[in-house]
């Protein structure tokens, strides 16, 4: 479906896979100029994204980002689970939905190992069932149906373990949330959180997602998810949120240049040996020996020899990049493989506004 619709006075295109454009982890790289997001929303982008690891947290830009637009919404990808409570996160989303107009799209993970327990000082635990408690809190909390009581393996609430007064009470939040059913995303790229999103989530937030291999690796989880759901319209209403690096250049090792150093650093240095979730997703893809050296080459400080490690084909697989005619043609594998919205994670203008004109 292709066409034009206005909103809150803005002139925007409907796509046929909706657009959103990923800020990465520096969204506070637009504070004063948010032309980027101001444009894309002309143009009938969907959604805007911002990250968060140990540096910039990803729901202040945000807050700024509402202020300067209307429409477009706004995406945390992702809020890490271990550096808030379920009540914190659950009454940032209220609050930040609440002043951007019903804007707000929550988008959790748990990070890896590494920075839970090296950045956040938690243990790292079981992340499966912490995910699934957490969700659980969090709806509870924005239902507003009654007090909060809680009692898991991780959360429990109030209250009652090792330190604690006995003073603790169950409480409703104060406010009504302006959406009860607030959409909650969940990053995931293995299998059992994978399959996790598909259960309990609105919408999955993938990265480095392939669509030639997405039906071998991928459909099958999702499906179960969909199945244990016990929600017989969970498929249809699943959105499939897939971030992707975009670079537009005629020169096409230049642009392949421009992604080497995300997936080397990704799949070689974030996490260590055996903990390292997108290693593990370059082994499933059947890069293993790649992955392989990229890891050992970033562990031993040769980052441009990992860089130079990244196959082209990895590349060219889960990366948009070359010239405009073959990123129209690339585009296609992308929706034909189920993804229902497309984050590009580029912050050049002529990018966002070439995707806006090839997927309308």
């Amino acid at each position: 479906m292709s066409g034009t619709c206005t909103d809150y006075g803005i002139r925007s295109t409907v796509f046929a896979m909706r657009l959103g454009l990923n800020l990465g982890y520096w969204g506070t790289a637009v504070a004063g100029d948010s032309t980027l997001v101001t444009e894309a929303e002309r143009l009938g982008y969907d959604s805007v994204w911002t990250a968060e690891a140990y540096g910039s947290d990803a729901i202040t830009p945000l807050a700024y980002l509402a202020a300067r637009t209307e429409r477009i919404k706004l995406g945390s990808g992702i809020l890490q689970m271990p550096a808030r409570t379920p009540a914190m996160t659950a009454m940032t989303a209220a609050t930040l939905d609440e002043m951007s107009g019903g804007r707000f799209l929550l988008g959790l993970g748990v990070s890896g190992p590494q920075v839970v327990e090296g950045w956040h000082g938690r243990p790292y635990g079981k992340p499966l069932k912490v995910t699934r408690e957490y969700i659980e809190i969090v709806r509870k909390i924005l239902a507003r149906d009654e007090p909060v009581e809680f009692d898991g393996d991780h959360y429990q609430m109030p209250y009652r373990g090792p330190g604690a007064t006995g003073a603790g009470k169950a409480l409703k939040l104060i406010s009504k949330p302006r959406n009860p059913d607030l959409p909650i995303y969940l990053a995931a790229i293995g299998p059992n959180n994978v399959r996790l999103a598909a259960e309990i989530a609105d919408g999955w937030l993938p990265v480095f997602y392939s669509p030639e291999q997405a039906g071998r690796i991928f459909r099958p989880l999702l499906d179960e998810g969909f199945a244990r759901s016990g929600e017989t319209d969970k498929a249809d209403r699943f959105d499939t949120a897939v971030s992707v690096f975009v670079f537009l250049d005629d020169d096409l090792e230049r642009a392949r240049l421009a992604a080497r150093p995300m997936l080397s650093l990704y799949i070689g240095g974030m996490g260590a040996k055996g903990k390292n979730f997108y290693h593990d997703l370059a082994h499933r893809y059947g890069y293993g020996e790649a992955a392989d050296r990229i890891q050992e080459s970033y562990l031993a400080g040769r980052k441009m020899e990992a860089m130079r490690a990244v196959p082209n084909e990895l590349i060219d697989e889960v990366s948009l990049v070359g010239s405009r005619e073959r990123i129209a043609d690339r585009l296609e594998a992308w929706k034909e493989s189920g993804v229902t919205t497309l984050i590009a994670a580029t912050t050049d203008l002529s990018t966002v506004r070439t995707l806006a004109e090839l997927i309308a």
